[in-house]
């Protein structure tokens, strides 16, 4: 049987920001791609809820990074995205595309609502 993927809408955005961080992304620097880059307001609590869910079912893992004077002696939790997580944001992307070529062209022509 084929193994289904379920994203919600912002554990998706999540995954989407650690596989751009290329093994180096954590809690504040998730958070600050989301709220300058796409212009959305996060709380860092939420950001660090979906990363231990995309944990719980396989799509990030995450190691402590040593500890630093900057940080107060404070150990940061890094997250990457790992295979399964790879095939999650892959069909999350198909299931949009799809959607997204079943529009017929005439609902976004003409400007009007």
């Amino acid at each position: 049987m084929e193994r289904r993927y379920h994203l919600g809408e912002f554990e998706e955005t999540v995954l989407l920001v650690v596989a751009t961080q290329l093994g180096e992304a954590y809690g504040l620097s998730i958070t600050k791609v989301i709220e300058e880059e796409l212009g959305r307001s996060v709380n860092m609590s939420s950001v660090h809820t979906a990363l231990y869910r995309l944990e719980e079912k396989g799509y990030v893992k995450s190691d402590l990074s040593g500890a630093s004077e900057k940080r107060g002696g404070r150990r940061k939790r890094i997250f990457q995205i790992t295979a399964v997580g790879k095939s999650a944001l892959l069909e999350a992307k198909s299931h949009r595309e799809y959607l997204w070529s079943k529009i017929p062209e005439y609902i976004f022509e003409g400007g009007g609502s």
